[in-house]
């Protein structure tokens, strides 16, 4: 009777999953993207001004662009090249059977869905209760010779011939634990949750380093294998976008739209070529040009040895940095075009004004391939105290990322069949 009755709670189980897929192809879904400062988000600190806040996302930026950085660590794991804490936005997602909650980075820049395990061998202390994947009806550990596994950087075969990872962080952080296939389910707020079986997960055993004990684990949606969005494949026909919200409206969520729903098409609409590098985790584009009003400066920077693609774009970076040579051109064209008063502001911005009159800030226009991206100032200069606004570009050796200021009032479509990104500009409170 027992059996019969865990056959049948198994097979409606399969047909809602099954329901909801269907349902979520057809007509696409969206979830929750929470900035990390929100008071929605477990990372909030109250204590904290908004000043402060966006102070410690712009120091944030420069942490991530070293570990983004495939020029300057070749050798580094590329599931790793992400510290958990340094991305700005998160999404709730739900893990096993029964669903076990999890607060998870949103992360472009990265592939890994990770989060620490029971028993834990040695873990960074986190508030929230550990997965624990016993208590899970869907969890299963993967063997080493599946294609999962071999194609993953940094496996090994543990004793009991189930899949093993190891991954490293740039800033002596780490991760130990079990490769294994889980239920994931997002929560949609277009429909009933969308329910993913098999998911390929990381589980975490041994870990370490500067994690915050406000997080849980990683969802990654970067370009490789492993990451949602290439798991997801067929179910979202490789589309996802988001709409973030200027910081002015930090308590309420951004979304993420996968599917259908994220199609970037109407007026004002752009794309642009993704460029396919080594790893395949981040999403590169051909940066050509910016131009300061009618001052057009070009940008010849090839850091990855390729014809096309020479800037990341990331979500989870504040600041677009750039260059330092082709920084010192757009900063000069910028400076030259604003008539107030010069002041010292954070660390890394070298062009901050006086800004308790308010003052014109010129036109600048992103030339991407085949796509311009007019920003608004919004986007260019943000207020670092209440008398100080600063230029939100700036400069870096060896790199360039296409920060998430730079696209704050933008709907930004991934379309990784069809290999391109597209550009709108949106209200992003209304969208």
């Amino acid at each position: 009777m027992a059996a019969a009755l865990v056959s049948l709670l198994t097979s409606v189980f399969a047909i809602v999953t099954l329901f909801n897929l269907i349902q979520a192809q057809k007509g696409g879904f969206s979830v929750d993207m929470i900035h990390r400062d929100s008071p929605n988000s477990p990372l909030y600190n109250h204590l904290d001004t908004t000043y402060d806040r966006l102070t410690n996302a712009l120091r944030r930026s420069f942490g991530r662009a070293h570990r983004l950085n495939p020029v300057s660590a070749p050798t580094m794991d590329v599931q790793a090249d992400i510290i958990a804490n340094s991305g700005e936005y998160l999404m709730n997602i739900s893990i096993g059977t029964p669903a076990f909650d999890i607060i998870a980075i949103a992360d472009t820049g990265s592939d890994l869905i990770w989060t620490q395990c029971k028993p834990c061998s040695k873990c960074f202390k986190q508030n929230a209760p550990l997965f624990d994947p016993t208590a899970s009806s869907t969890y299963k550990t993967i063997s080493c010779s599946a294609r999962q596994c071999t194609h993953l950087e940094g496996s090994s075969c543990s004793s009991y011939h189930s899949c093993r990872y190891s991954v490293s962080y740039g800033d002596g952080s780490y991760s130990d634990g079990d490769v294994a296939a889980d239920t994931l389910i997002l929560s949609s707020t277009s429909g009933p949750p969308v329910i993913l079986p098999n998911v390929f997960i990381g589980c975490g055993r041994h870990n370490g380093g500067t994690f915050s004990e406000n997080e849980s684990g990683i969802i990654g949606l970067g370009g490789g294998e492993v990451s949602l969005i290439s798991q997801l494949g067929d179910t979202i026909a490789g589309k996802f976008s988001y709409c973030l919200l200027p910081l002015t409206e930090a308590g309420n969520s951004s979304k993420m739209n996968f599917g259908s729903d994220a199609i970037v098409s109407g007026n004002g609409a752009v794309s642009t070529p993704l460029t396919k590098i080594d790893p395949p985790t981040f999403y590169v584009l051909t940066l050509e040009a910016i131009s300061v009003g009618t001052n057009r400066i070009n940008f010849l920077y090839r850091p990855f040895g390729t014809k096309e693609g020479n800037i990341i774009i990331d979500s989870g970076t504040t600041l677009t940095l750039l260059p330092e040579d082709f920084y010192s051109q757009v900063e000069s064209s910028v400076s030259s075009m604003i008539d107030a008063t010069k002041v010292k502001g954070p660390d890394g911005l070298s062009l901050c004004y006086n800004a308790i009159t308010e003052f014109a800030v010129p036109d600048i226009t992103v030339h991407f391939t085949g796509a311009d991206v007019k920003l608004q100032p919004l986007n260019t200069f943000a207020m670092v105290t209440e008398a100080i606004a600063c230029f939100t570009f700036a400069p870096i050796p060896d790199l360039a990322i296409y920060g998430n200021l730079a696209q704050m009032n933008f709907l930004v479509g991934y379309d990784t069949e069809k290999q391109t990104v597209s550009f709108k500009p949106t209200d992003c409170t209304k969208n």
